[in-house]
C-alpha cells in the first residue's frame, strides 16, 4: 500500500534537511515542500499560531515507522506531526514508480 506522509516542520530549511535524508535513505520516492503554512493548535492549554513548513513524502506504508524515527531524530519538535494518509487510487505508473524507488534493499537505517 502506498501512502503520502504529512509532516510539519519549523521552517523550510528543516523540511529540506529531513526530505533529503528520506530520499537518500530510500524511505521516500518523492518529497514535496510547501515552505510557508500557517498553523493554529492547542499547546500547553493555550491556542498557538505561527508559521511552519509542510513536507509531504510519497512512500510505502511499511516505511512509515522509519520515517517517524528520522523526523524525531532530525527535526526540532518534541512531538512532531507525522501522519500517513493512504493513497486509495492513483496513476498506476506513478504508484509503481514509488514502489521501485522505495525498496527495502536500499540503504536504510
Amino acid at each position: 500500500m502506498h501512502v503520502a506522509v504529512y509532516i510539519t516542520t519549523r521552517n523550510a530549511k528543516e523540511a529540506r534537511k529531513i526530505g533529503s535524508i528520506l530520499l537518500h535513505e530510500r524511505l521516500a520516492a518523492c518529497i514535496n515542500i510547501i515552505p510557508e503554512i500557517e498553523s493554529m493548535y492547542w499547546w500547553n492549554n493555550s491556542v498557538e499560531q505561527h508559521g511552519e513548513s509542510l513536507l509531504v513524502a510519497k512512500t510505502k506504508k511499511e516505511l512509515v515507522k522509519k520515517i517517524i524515527k528520522v523526523v524525531k531524530e532530525n527535526g526540532s519538535y518534541s512531538m512532531p506531526c507525522v501522519n500517513a494518509l493512504q493513497i486509495v487510487k492513483g496513476n498506476p505508473d506513478y504508484l509503481k514508480w514509488i514502489g521501485q524507488e522505495t525498496r527495502q534493499n536500499k540503504k536504510m537505517r
